[in-house]
């Protein structure tokens, strides 16, 4: 066996092929879900997966109101802001944030699975998500994917 005649391939910008996906939160559990979402966006499902660029696919998120959360997190979970004040700590529960908000609490999941540097910023803005059925990203021909 020749070693010399396998190369590494390395992906870059340009030979990235970064499909549009729709996903159905639906039922789902949250932390089951964002885990594959991130992977997703991430690239590591291809086998082209190079850590150091952005090769996963755009990500649309519906029905994100209708997602779950396992045991007691829905009541007692804390997810903490900071305003940048003295005292300004805030604390808010899943239960209020998916009243006012219901699409962050699958943003703020998936984006703690992401990394922590400039890469991850960037792969964050390759999800969508939306509360309801419908999203405005017809125009890309979303493949639907059941996870």
């Amino acid at each position: 066996m020749n070693t010399l005649s396998y190369k590494t391939v390395s992906a870059n910008k340009k030979t990235v092929n970064k499909e549009w996906v729709v996903v159905d939160a639906q039922g789902e559990i949250l932390g089951r879900l964002s885990s594959k979402i991130a992977m997703m966006i991430r690239g590591k499902h291809k086998p082209t997966f190079t850590p150091n660029v952005d090769c996963g696919d755009n990500v649309i998120v519906i029905n994100a109101d209708k997602v779950k959360l396992t045991g007691n997190k829905f009541n007692e979970k804390e997810y903490v802001s900071y305003t940048g004040y003295p005292g300004g700590q805030r604390f808010i529960s899943p239960k209020e944030l998916m009243a006012k908000h219901p699409e962050r609490v699958v943003e703020k999941a998936v984006r703690g699975m992401l990394p922590k540097n400039r890469l991850g910023r960037a792969l964050y803005k390759n999800l969508y998500v939306y509360a309801g059925n419908e999203h405005p990203h017809a125009a890309q021909n979303p493949k639907t994917i059941k996870l």
